[in-house]
């Protein structure tokens, strides 16, 4: 796969990067708009944005991003919404993680190009469900694919919200093939299941990797349409549970749940293993991580 990929390289970052945008006016207005609840009378959050860098540990450049985290908000306890394009050569490590996927070529070169969107959101109301999003694209020199989705995790579950949130992933992904809703919603309940708390994570969504049909447009429009379908799918439910009077009782069973969801991001995530290992800022990568958690 010897042909130049920058123009699809470029439009695909550029659209990370309008979806960032989207979404961080979208939940800065959820933060504007609340005037209900116990935080009612705090100032409406922002984000607050840094650039990141990916060490090569040669001092050559890497690339990097942009984190954007806001915490202590009246609606969003921490969510960060990440963007990052970042390039150079894979280390061993991550060369045979990649080889042991089917990804040809790793041993003849072991370069790589990779960008995407990562958003975690954790809540001040334990009626509001927090929720993981990300897509992105990666490259080598023998090989394309995009990957992502968005997966809800509440503390309290309500069973009207999470028809709500599959819903809205079944129909951007339907116009695509009807195949696709059932084929990521099972991939992303094997994906989010903890093996050593034998339960799911949440009440799923929907994930693929390495997705490479051959046909690079059609792959990339259905990456999108899984980053559209995120808004609708999640702001709906915070409009309706941001205000929910909430009890002790309920924080602590938000605190015990935010304890199994770091459990999985420190012990299982792809993403949060792969970043750390090929040098991006610790940070951004433990950037899903909540502000405080509970273990009983």
């Amino acid at each position: 796969m010897s042909d130049d990929f920058t123009p699809q390289k470029r439009r695909a970052a550029d659209w990370f990067h309008t979806l960032r945008d989207q979404i961080v006016a979208a939940f800065e207005g959820l933060e504007d708009s609340h005037e209900d609840g116990p935080l009612s009378d705090a100032a409406p959050g922002r984000f607050e944005v840094t650039k990141t860098q990916r060490s090569a540990g040669d001092g050559s450049d890497a690339g990097g991003g942009l984190m954007s985290v806001m915490r202590g908000g009246r609606v969003f306890e921490k969510v960060g919404v990440n963007v990052s394009e970042v390039y150079g050569q894979l280390g061993e490590a991550a060369q045979k993680a990649m080889a042991a996927r089917g990804v040809p070529g790793m041993d003849s070169d072991p370069s790589f190009w990779a960008s995407g969107i990562s958003l975690v959101a954790h809540m001040q109301n334990p009626h509001c469900p927090a929720v993981h999003m990300n897509t992105r694209m990666f490259w080598t020199p023998h090989a394309w694919w995009f990957g992502g989705g968005s997966d809800l995790n509440p503390c309290i579950e309500y069973a009207e919200d999470t028809a709500h949130f599959h819903a809205q992933q079944q129909a951007h992904l339907d116009p695509h093939g009807t195949d696709h809703y059932p084929r990521l919603k099972a991939w992303a309940d094997e994906y989010f299941y903890i093996p050593h708390r034998q339960r799911a994570r949440g009440v799923g969504g929907i994930f693929m990797d390495d997705q490479n049909s051959g046909d690079w447009e059609a792959d990339f429009a259905l990456t999108q349409d899984i980053g559209r379908a995120f808004l609708p799918a999640f702001v709906p439910l915070i409009e309706k549970r941001r205000a929910q009077p909430w009890t002790e009782a309920d924080k602590d069973a938000q605190l015990v749940h935010r304890g199994i969801y770091a459990e999985y991001n420190l012990v299982y995530d792809r993403g949060t293993k792969f970043g750390l290992a090929t040098g991006h800022d610790a940070n951004a990568v433990l950037m899903s991580l909540p502000p405080m958690a509970k273990w009983v």
